[in-house]
């Protein structure tokens, strides 16, 4: 087998993004059947859903951990490592495992049959997930869809618990105008003889309800919990069989993801799966993490909320937050002056309903905004950004500084308050890479070996 160093089997993997997202399944199962089928050596929970599937794996995995199980997850986009895709116990990926994996699983593709086409840089991951977990031998496993669920490359896995988070309008040039077009493609990963759960709502809620009773699924339908209490590091909500139980994620949203992952460790119980003892769970939700997701971090004496909403639905919930978090966030020295937000959006989202939704928050209408824009080639144009929030807030102070270092230097150094950061989670890891330095998220050089 060839050998690759870390750097290269990096760029391996993201050559082939040449290729862009083409769904379907057959390139993957090609790629897992010639790798002697490693999806088949674990089981867990397949975790489709417009928002919110991050964080149910994170509070779920969490639950699992507390209680002695070694747990694999698979969170996507990267913040600052691309080994941060895959995980046990939430851990990346060892720098020369990945190499190892990815040097393996090149060479399997270049046997698959040409009429299937060239593997993409999504799927080549899958397949090195897949064969670490397997290699691994984890209790179980919390994958998060791709895109879409039904042709999405994960779902050449069923774990035996399927489930949609929920369903809002986003990436509708591949899953569907309407949400019922959405919530079908969604709602495929559920398979015959599953475990199902889901916190859709309405149209959506009815297409995954079909698809659970055609195929004879048993279904767990969840609203949000209650919220008791909230505060500068999480929630408190009331979960059924628990009682009043404190979440270690902030946003009030964040009570709808906390019923999901706790039906989710349910059904994971009820297949055989694992089990998460209701005091494992108290200490697991309390102890859960998710980064780049409404993740407070200290700048010099400074609150920095890092949020990477990208549609509107996700803004809505960021703009809740910042009413709700408010009185808690502090600039230099505990001062409690306007807030400053940064933010980036790229291109083929909805960056108009980003916005509006963003701008319904009370405490952004003294704020400052400065618009970015990353260095990749389907982000918004800084000034186009910009143009939009005038729109929405005519009287805010809005300034454009295309590059993001600076645009962030500014920030910092100018913002009499706490700064958010939002709009992509691609800015949200690259304003977090400069900020935060975690050992574990060091890759290796271009001169050290895989």
């Amino acid at each position: 087998m060839p050998t690759l160093t870390y750097p290269a089997a990096v760029r391996a993997l993201q050559e082939r993004g040449r290729f862009g997202v083409r769904l379907g399944l057959a390139r993957t199962r090609a790629l897992l059947g010639a790798l002697d089928n490693p999806q088949l050596r674990f089981r867990g929970a397949l975790v489709a859903g417009t928002n919110g599937k991050g964080s149910v794996i994170a509070l779920a995995s969490s639950a699992l951990r507390a209680g002695g199980l070694r747990v694999g997850e698979t969170p996507k986009p990267h913040l600052v490592s691309y080994r941060e895709r895959a995980q046990i116990d939430g851990h990346p990926i060892p720098a020369g495992d990945f190499a190892r994996l990815v040097a393996g699983v090149l060479s399997v593709a270049a046997r698959i049959p040409s009429r299937l086409g060239e593997p993409t840089e999504f799927e080549l991951l899958t397949a090195v997930i897949f064969s670490w977990f397997a290699e691994e031998g984890i209790d179980v496993a919390l994958v998060e869809v791709g895109l879409g669920g039904r042709l999405d490359a994960t779902h050449t896995w069923d774990g035996g618990v399927a489930v949609v988070t929920n369903v809002e309008l986003d990436h509708m040039d591949r899953l569907g105008a309407t949400i019922p077009l959405i919530a079908r493609e969604k709602a495929a990963i559920i398979m015959r003889g599953d475990e199902a759960v889901t916190g859709a709502q309405g149209e959506g809620l009815a297409v995954v309800r079909r698809r659970a009773r055609s195929l004879g699924v048993h279904l767990r339908e969840v609203s949000q919990a209650p919220v008791l209490s909230l505060d500068r590091d999480g929630i408190v909500v009331d979960l059924h069989a628990m009682g009043p139980t404190r979440i270690g994620l902030r946003g009030r949203h964040q009570a709808a993801n906390a019923a999901v992952a706790d039906a989710t460790l349910d059904a994971l119980a009820t297949v055989g799966i694992a089990t998460a003892t209701l005091d494992a769970r108290r200490a697991g939700f309390l102890s859960a993490r998710w980064p780049g997701r409404l993740e407070l971090i200290d700048a010099n004496g400074r609150d920095v909320l890092l949020d990477g909403a990208h549609n509107p639905a996700g803004a809505a919930a960021l703009a809740q937050a910042l009413d709700d978090l408010g009185p808690y966030l502090r600039g230099p020295a505990g001062s409690a002056a306007p807030l400053t937000l940064l933010m980036g959006v790229m291109a083929d989202k909805d960056a108009a309903g980003i916005v509006r939704a963003l701008a319904a928050a009370v405490t952004l209408r003294s704020a400052r905004i400065i618009c970015t824009r990353l260095d990749l080639g389907r982000a918004l144009p800084a000034d186009e950004l910009a143009a939009h929030w005038r729109r929405s807030l005519p009287n805010a102070t809005i300034s454009v500084e295309p590059d993001v270092g600076r645009a962030l230097d500014r920030a910092l150094a100018d913002a009499q308050g706490p700064v958010v950061v939002s709009g992509s989670l691609y800015l949200v890891g690259a304003v977090r890479a400069r900020l935060v330095d975690d050992p574990e998220l060091r890759d290796p050089e271009e001169t050290e070996t895989g």
